[in-house]
């Protein structure tokens, strides 16, 4: 336990270099998406996604996960029926975070080569998933409690904002 505190502030700093890449992923797909016909500015943002993706938010994830798999090694309570099973709902919703992270990396490839099926509202809307996941965990992190009051409302709360975004005219 004595390197515990350490590897917490390796493993926030890891989150925090996710979650950058998880909030800005989808805005340069909007970009890259809305201005398709500019093949200069998307060549410029190609680069942009690729090196956001690969050398920030892929290593930053898995230095995410495995300080995370070491902080529960060393402190097991965490996952005891004791500690009232908040950490298992936060593996829950940081497993659904890697699922959308590697889905940025499908979106990402499928950009690469011009096949453009999405819109930019999609990825508008698609940018809100991560805050939710993110409120969620932090809310369950910080009070050390799972309710289901709190995650119910959060998701019907975020689910609408994502379908309001999602259903906003597209910038012309």
């Amino acid at each position: 336990m004595e390197y515990y505190t350490w590897i917490l502030t390796f493993h926030i700093m890891a989150v925090m270099s996710w979650m950058a890449m998880l909030f800005y992923q989808p805005r340069l797909y909007v970009y890259h998406t809305e201005h398709q016909n500019k093949k200069e500015f998307v060549e410029v943002v190609k680069i942009q996604e690729l090196k956001m993706y690969k050398y920030i938010g892929v290593p930053a994830m898995w230095a995410t996960i495995i300080s995370g798999a070491v902080m529960i090694y060393l402190n097991p309570y965490l996952l005891s029926s004791e500690a009232g099973g908040w950490m298992h709902a936060k593996l829950l919703f940081a497993l659904l975070l890697v699922i959308y992270s590697y889905s940025l990396g499908y979106f990402r490839k499928k950009l690469e080569n011009d096949n453009y099926e999405r819109s930019g509202n999609f990825f508008r809307a698609y940018n809100e998933v991560p805050t939710i996941l993110a409120l969620l965990i932090v809310g369950y992190v910080i009070t050390k409690t799972f309710s289901i009051a709190f995650t119910v409302i959060t998701l019907l709360i975020g689910a609408f904002i994502v379908y309001k975004v999602y259903k906003q005219k597209e910038k012309k």
